[in-house]
């Protein structure tokens, strides 16, 4: 068990060994998935990246998930994730152990129209491997999870176009843009539920 009695490895593998993950219909060209990526030492951490920021790019500069688009190369979902995840940052979590699936979550692409079924496979390192970043991330962030877990990290974020909308954040890091919210947020919302350690932004706000 790790400090603050919070759930460690052990009780997250098996939370997710027993989880049934809610799946949507798609195909392949519908589908996209990206990594969580946790590493044990020298404390439970999970890994974020920063997107690179382009003014072409809708999540231009978000917080977020490796991941991405599923190739035709592809075989299924998780090696859509496995793929870019060491594209994105240089990490093969074939060198890791693979924990399980998140349930999936229905988004859009970047178009209008296109519907997207966007899935979350958890992986889990011994210790930090090397990062090597692509073009479109900017920077990587290992957070606590005990961190993620804090009811002082947890607020609502007024999103910039329309501050009338107000959405559950976490703060990961020092400066303002340092924000989990949005899809990564929901996905994480589902993983702590699945371990039995619900986010305290949802004592505040329905999910």
């Amino acid at each position: 068990m790790d400090t603050f009695n919070f759930p460690g490895t052990s009780r997250i593998r098996e939370a997710l060994n027993n989880h049934a993950p809610k799946r949507y219909p798609s195909t392949p060209d519908q589908q996209a998935a990206v990594a969580m990526v946790l590493c044990r030492q020298p404390h439970l951490r999970l890994l974020f990246i920063e997107r690179a920021r382009d003014p072409a790019d809708p999540w231009s500069g978000h917080i977020a998930f490796p991941g991405g688009r599923r190739d035709p190369e592809d075989t299924d979902e998780r090696a859509a994730a496995t793929r870019e995840t060491r594209e994105e940052v240089g990490i093969d979590l074939t060198l890791g152990e693979y924990l399980g699936r998140v349930d999936d979550m229905a988004g859009r692409s970047a178009g209008p129209t296109v519907k997207l079924v966007i899935s979350c496979f958890v992986f889990l390192l011994e210790s930090p491997l090397p990062v090597t970043l692509s073009y479109e991330v900017e920077d990587t962030l290992w957070v606590p999870l005990v961190r993620l877990a804090d009811p002082d990290a947890h607020i609502l974020y007024p999103h910039p176009p329309d501050p009338s909308l107000e959405y559950p954040a976490i703060r990961i890091g020092e400066q303002s843009q340092h924000l989990v919210w949005g899809l990564t947020h929901r996905f994480l919302t589902r993983f702590f539920r699945i371990i039995g350690h619900p986010l305290p932004i949802e004592s505040k706000i329905s999910p």
